[in-house]
Order: C-alpha cells, then structure tokens, then sequence
C-alpha cells in the first residue's frame, strides 16, 4: 500500500484545479477562467488499490510586488516542501517567460521527485507541445514528461501510474471514501464564489468572498436551511453582483443549488443568499485576512 502527499503546482489557469476535480470525480476546488481563484492550498483526495494520493491545489505560482501574489506565490511555494510529490502542470498554450522560468527553477532544487505533465493537449498544436517539452528538458531533465488532458479526462492514467510509481509505502491517511478535507462551510463557500465570479469576473474579479452563516438542518422537513453572504468591498459593488431586477442572484443561485445538493443527497435545500458590502476590505490586511484564511 502507498500514500503520498501531492503538491500541484504551475501558473495561473494552467488547469490545477480541474485537473484535482477530475481525478477526484468531485468537485474539489473552483473553477474560473479568472486566474487567481484558488488562494488556499486545498486537499483532494483519490484512493484505489493501489493505495492513496492526497493532491495539494496551490494558487497559480505568479510573479509580482502586490501583497497578494505575494502571498499566494508563499502558499503555493510552502506547499512544495510540505509534500511528497510535485505534481507539475505546464500550459503548452503559453510560452514559457518569466514566471515559467522562475517556477521550474524552483523546482529543479528539490529533493522531491517532480512528474511533469503538459495540460491541455486537447488544444495543443504538435509544434507547442514540442516546445514545452523542450523547455522541461532542460529545466527538469530528470523529471519524467507526460501529456494529457484535464477538462477531457484524457492522459490522466498514465499520471496516476506515475505518481504510484514513485509514491513510498505506508498506510492510508483518510477514510477511503473521503475526497477532500475542507470544512463543510468552506466547501460551500468556494461553490458559490466561483458562481459569482463566473458571472462578474470583468467587474469584479478577485474583490468577491463568501462568509456561510448558518447550515441548519430542519428534521421535520427534511430541509438543510443556509444562510450565505456574497461580501463585496464597497457599497456601490453590491449592485454589480445583484443585477438588474436580481437576474445575477438569481443565475448564481440556479447555478450553485445543484452542487449543493450533492453535497445533501436526498435532502431539500433552502439557500438563504444575499450580499453585501465590508468597508474594512479597504486595508490590505484584512483583504489578505478574509481571502487567505
């Protein structure tokens, strides 16, 4: 039996977490076409025969002076060391600069074996997955190279051989059943902020959180009763994400009740959603607080 943590690093929208919700078959981690949504290292987690893998979801390795990248290029670093594996996505899509650079650099001074994977070949043209495999050769020419896809489902086998292949023995850390371990309240959260973001990213793309007040359960009914607050910086956001006549509240709330109730199966679900302004997002502080914690 093995078991191994798996630190999943790369750029903003290299596709980290679609690529931890397929192999989990759950939803994990959010999803946006806005960079930057995942800003904890999240844990999804896959067990077989072969034994368990316990994926690490960094925020997207960016380069810059503001507070927040900085902060989330610290979480995605931490992560590298916290774990067993790298598990290495490249977006063949885009060429690799900087930010590229400085990451695979990084990751060429660990101990820790690095599997590599070229993301999105469903859309790569030969001559760009030649290309990133040319790049990983010489930053990492000892890290094996792998190509698949994450939206499609497809190469991801070969990963998970992979991973096993190199993943040291010992005993399962979470009930095989289990595929993450976030709080019930964080979970939630996430879903519905990425259904805001999904519907204001131009706007408003990283000025949104969730606070889930309550999650009550009304026995008589069958009901679970919640409570959530999409929580803006100002109040003259607040319109943004309402929409006109309530049309974006109402689009978030159709689109997020359904991964809710898989979450309740069997069980009828009352989403209590509303938003709302927090002026003390104006300090830097407790932006980071709120969005980091």
């Amino acid at each position: 039996m093995k078991s191994a943590t798996v630190a999943v690093v790369g750029r903003p929208s290299a596709g980290k977490s679609t690529l931890v919700n397929t192999i989990c078959e759950m939803k994990v981690s959010i999803t946006a076409k806005t960079p930057q949504t995942t800003r904890n290292a999240i844990k999804g987690i896959y067990t077989d025969q072969r034994g368990q893998l316990i994926f690490i979801d960094t925020p997207g390795y960016h380069l810059g002076t503001r507070v927040l990248n900085l902060r989330l290029q610290e979480t995605a670093v931490k992560s590298l060391s916290e774990s067993d594996l790298v598990l290495y996505l490249i977006d063949g899509k885009r060429s690799a600069k900087e930010e590229e650079l400085s990451l695979a650099r990084t990751l060429a001074k660990l101990k820790t074996p690095v599997i590599c994977l070229i993301n999105k070949a469903d859309i790569l043209t030969e001559e760009e997955i030649e290309e990133a495999k040319g790049f990983l050769k010489e930053q990492l020419p000892s890290s094996p190279i792998l190509i698949g896809s994450a939206k499609n489902d497809e190469g991801i086998d070969e990963v998970l051989i992979e991973l096993f292949k190199v993943a040291p023995e010992g005993p399962l850390l979470y009930d095989e059943n289990a595929y993450t371990d976030q709080e019930l309240e964080f979970r939630i959260a996430e879903l519905i902020r990425e259904k805001a973001i999904a519907l204001v990213t131009e706007e408003l793309p990283h000025a949104i959180y969730v606070d889930v007040a309550d999650i009550e359960y009304k026995e008589e009914t069958n009901t679970i009763w919640i409570r959530a607050f999409i929580v803006v910086e100002r109040e003259s956001q607040k319109g943004i994400v309402i929409g006109k006549g309530g049309e974006n509240m109402t689009k978030i709330r159709k689109a997020v009740e359904p991964e809710i109730r898989s979450i309740f199966p069997k069980r009828k679900l009352r989403l209590d959603l509303k938003v709302k302004a927090n002026p003390r997002w104006r300090t830097k502080t407790h932006v980071l607080d709120n969005l980091l914690r």
